[in-house]
């Protein structure tokens, strides 16, 4: 397996170059299946995958407790990355975002035991609160690295001021942000930011959301409990649009020899030495179709073409049906 580094010196995390997203094992993407789930985190790990992300969110919290009985004779074997600060209750309603300092040490405490380990390799503030200053954020994850309960900082969807000000209060190792072919609107503030700090990049949802992948044709495709049957980006005329997108990355796959998803991934592995997608999947099949892109060879020819398809904003839609919470 290919390794990468996320951050430098003291905050450098060295990595398996693609991760793998186990939300999907849990919520949003409808069918669960946890032996299935537990079988496809043992092969990945068994493959040379040693970078795990969940959050006490996803379930919510059922996430962590999978990926902690997944790992609990392979910790050694594993990096293990969650995620605080979008807070749910157990009934899985939304309460908001938090990210005050006493809920950063209660979170943690909650992840530490759900994932029965005694410390969180890297451990990311979910979504930036507005109402609290990233200083007193991040300043209770320094408390949590003193303390031996935490060994890298990271965070998800900030902007890139408060990159910077995070950064100064304690090195952050990674900014996970939504990246891929359909999502490039980072390539302008966001990347740069990071690029100078020396912090490496988890892009998540690689794959479009799946959509990338060329397996969904139509919404009928997505279970009926998918969430991604709410999204912009597969509502309405936006789905024929970024279905005819997605046709033409086909196009250029099948020329290679290769599926859409590792022409996709190969991609995004072309952006940087320091990017570490983290495609999400529930099944061994996709698993080895993903870690496949690690062989692909990407051209300078190959970039023009495929940028010259998929420029920045070429997706119809927004991410999110509600993106107020992103680049703050």
């Amino acid at each position: 397996m290919q390794t990468r580094v996320l951050g430098t010196d003291k905050a450098a995390l060295k990595v398996s170059a693609i991760g793998l997203g186990c939300m999907g094992m849990s919520e949003f993407y409808g069918g669960r299946d946890e032996q299935q789930a537990i079988e496809t985190i043992h092969k990945a790990i068994d493959l040379g995958v040693n970078f795990l992300d969940t959050a006490d969110m996803y379930g919510p919290f059922t996430n962590e407790q999978l990926v902690g009985k997944a790992i609990q004779n392979r910790r050694d074997q594993v990096i293990v990355a969650t995620k605080f600060g979008n807070e749910r209750r157990p009934d899985g309603s939304w309460v908001g975002i938090n990210g005050k300092p006493e809920y950063v040490h209660k979170a943690c405490e909650a992840s530490l035991k759900r994932l029965q380990v005694d410390v969180i390799d890297l451990y990311y503030q979910h979504r930036v609160d507005p109402n609290v200053p990233i200083e007193d954020t991040v300043g209770a994850m320094k408390e949590l690295v003193d303390q031996g309960k935490v060994r890298y900082l990271g965070l998800s969807e900030a902007g890139s001021q408060t990159i910077r000000r995070a950064h100064s209060t304690h090195p952050i190792t990674a900014l996970q942000s939504e990246y891929s072919l359909w999502s490039r609107d980072v390539e302008q503030d966001i990347l740069p930011t990071i690029e100078e700090l020396g912090i490496g990049f988890v892009p998540y949802s690689p794959l479009g959301r799946g959509f990338l992948s060329g397996k969904i044709k139509s919404i009928e495709d997505l279970d009926p409990n998918d969430y991604r049957r709410n999204s912009p980006r597969f509502q309405g005329d936006n789905f024929q649009k970024n279905l005819d997108l997605v046709e033409q990355i086909e196009s250029i796959a099948k020329e290679k020899g290769i599926t859409p998803a590792q022409l996709a991934l190969a991609w995004v592995l072309k952006q940087g030495e320091n990017f570490v997608p983290i495609p999400g999947t529930k099944h061994i099949e996709y698993l080895k179709e993903n870690l496949g892109s690690l062989e692909v060879e990407i051209s300078q020819q190959d970039l023009e073409r495929i940028n010259k398809v998929a420029p920045n904003g070429v997706a119809a839609g927004d991410r999110y049906s509600d993106m107020s919470s992103i680049n703050r």
